[in-house]
């Protein structure tokens, strides 16, 4: 009889497992101190799903306790900095991914990036989220879907609507594009369906592969 894997999958945001949980199907909350927490039963293999928030720092509280599990993935949404990547590519590999510690706001700072870490593109927490699995002796996947392409700028300032901790403030986000409606309102819009279409080609993609 087969036995059961665990893998746990680490996001920053909870609305980057919707592709996932919506091709896993079933799942089933879990009652932890995390802004999301969820479990899912797919193929005989176990996946429990966290999101904290963004960077680093979140990544460690998220996981302060070990948790027995067969390995873990960094998993979510990146910034393309390979101009050859389009929205919806998934970017594997952590040698692919470059780890920075603020949001890359512009496609001039992608392509400086670019040229000097010869990277595919970049996130906020794949290197905490190794860190972990090398403390916890369990291997370590990184898995991202491209939600903004390495010649798009990002409507914002993103850097500028974090806490203390480095959540991103929707309510501040929200005022800062009513600011300029016209400019700013369809720019976001247009980086959410990027973030939807992302998420659906990480739900293909978990769907097909076998970690």
């Amino acid at each position: 009889m087969a036995t059961v894997k665990t893998w746990l999958l680490v996001a920053a945001e909870r609305r980057e497992f919707d592709g996932i949980l919506e091709r896993f199907g079933a799942s089933e909350r879990l009652n932890w101190p995390l802004e999301f927490a969820r479990q899912a039963y797919y193929r005989g293999d176990r996946y429990v799903m966290v999101a904290h928030g963004p960077g680093r720092r979140l990544v460690e509280k998220a996981l302060e306790k070990r948790i027995d599990v067969d390995g873990i993935v960094s998993t979510g949404f990146c910034g393309a900095l390979d101009p050859a990547l389009r929205v919806g590519d998934i970017v594997t590999g952590a040698g692919a991914i470059y780890c920075a510690d603020r949001v890359i706001v512009s496609a001039a700072e992608k392509r400086a990036l670019r040229e000097r870490t010869g990277a595919a593109a970049v996130d906020m927490e794949s290197a905490a989220v190794a860190e972990k699995a090398a403390q916890w002796g369990v291997p370590f996947h990184a898995i991202r879907a491209v939600s903004d392409a390495a010649g798009e700028d990002m409507p914002l300032d993103f850097n500028l609507y974090r806490d203390q901790d480095g959540r991103f403030s929707r309510g501040r986000i929200a005022l800062a594009a009513l600011a300029r409606p016209f400019a700013r309102v369809p720019a976001l819009l247009r980086l959410d369906r990027n973030a939807r279409i992302a998420a659906r080609s990480l739900g293909d993609y978990f769907a097909d592969c076998r970690l």
